[in-house]
């Protein structure tokens, strides 16, 4: 979770100006906040998400040290591929996250048979991913998603304009389950040699390999 802090800051002999800072991690704003606070000429301090939720130090430290407990710090590489001789999808999907000061790493992939092109594999490899985020109870939290199909980032990021109904009825479902878990995505795209891990279970659940693997990660 990222916020930034407004504040009032008042000199020793009475001038006041209003700060804000840049968006940064909440866990540091709240040890910058508590510096600030110590000086005794800092005021009226408040942090703002990227929602424009305000929140008080009691209260984003309360948030904080209930995320502890819950996934957070989640990231989600996908990858889709598309077998036009067999109309055959591989999907798949690795996420990493943070739960009880541990870091982890999931791994999950899908051979579906319902798709007619590599780019409706990409949405539903990404649907895959957040279908997983759902089962892990991730939920009111930044996910970053990390792909290297350009349409799909693009295309929901709000970028690029999609003009095939297939796609659109993807976008509208995953916009929807969005939505739904209130989680606030943050996109990027790499090449698909940093996609690496995703791609190769895409390509084994089309060899019909199936993983589904859960590990804790140093």
């Amino acid at each position: 979770m990222k916020v930034r802090i407004e504040l009032a800051y008042k000199t020793p002999k009475g001038t006041e100006a209003a700060f804000v800072s840049d968006e940064m991690p909440a866990a540091k704003a709240l040890l910058i906040a508590q510096d600030l606070m110590k000086t005794g000429r800092a005021f009226e301090l408040a942090f703002v998400d990227s929602k424009d939720n305000t929140w008080t130090t009691k209260e984003l430290t309360k948030l904080m040290e209930g995320i502890k407990t819950e996934p957070h710090d989640v990231k989600v590489y996908f990858d889709g591929g598309f077998d036009l001789g067999a109309r055959d999808s591989g999907l798949g999907c690795v996420i990493y996250y943070k739960q009880n000061n541990k870091s982890y790493r999931l791994r999950k992939n899908a051979l579906v048979q319902e798709l007619n092109t590599n780019n409706e594999a990409e949405y539903a490899a990404f649907h895959l991913g957040l279908q997983e985020l759902e089962f892990l109870g991730v939920h009111h939290l930044p996910v970053t998603f990390v792909g290297d199909s350009k349409v799909v980032i693009n295309q929901l990021n709000g970028e690029w304009p999609c003009y095939e109904r297939e796609l659109s009825l993807w976008i509208d479902r995953i916009e929807a389950k969005l939505e739904k878990m209130g989680i606030q995505p943050e996109y990027e795209v790499v090449s698909r040699k940093m996609n690496r891990e995703a791609d190769q279970l895409a390509s084994q659940a089309l060899k019909g390999i199936e993983i589904t693997s859960t590990i804790e990660i140093p």
